[in-house]
């Protein structure tokens, strides 16, 4: 099965506030959409789209990555011990399993995701 995902045009995304497990709001609540696109059956590898308001959260990728490519808006993510890199519309960038640190929205974020579970 192929499936064609448009994801700057998509809609039909669920809204909830960030939290765990997912991540940890560190500036109060934060309003994400999202929605799951593709899954494998053991449910290792998932893609979607999500979509993040403006605020600060941590992350701890400690058991499973993710790779995301920003369709629009901007982030900064500081991994711990690490430099502040910012991600802006058309990056792509990479959280490999083990990355801990922080996501600061500065605008609102739109992305592509695929979680990967070993």
């Amino acid at each position: 099965m192929t499936v064609v995902n448009r994801p700057a045009e998509a809609t039909g995304l669920t809204e909830s506030l960030l939290g765990p497990p997912s991540a940890e709001p560190l500036s109060g609540e934060i309003t994400v959409r999202s929605r799951v696109d593709f899954a494998t059956g053991d449910r290792r590898v998932i893609s979607g789209i999500w979509e993040s308001e403006p605020g600060t959260s941590r992350w701890e990728f400690r058991t499973r990555g993710e790779i995301i490519h920003v369709i629009a808006g901007r982030m900064v993510v500081t991994e711990d011990g690490g430099e502040p890199v910012e991600v802006t519309a058309g990056s792509t960038a990479y959280f490999p399993i083990g990355w801990l640190g922080e996501w600061t929205v500065t605008e609102r974020l739109r992305k592509v995701y695929v979680v990967h579970k070993p």
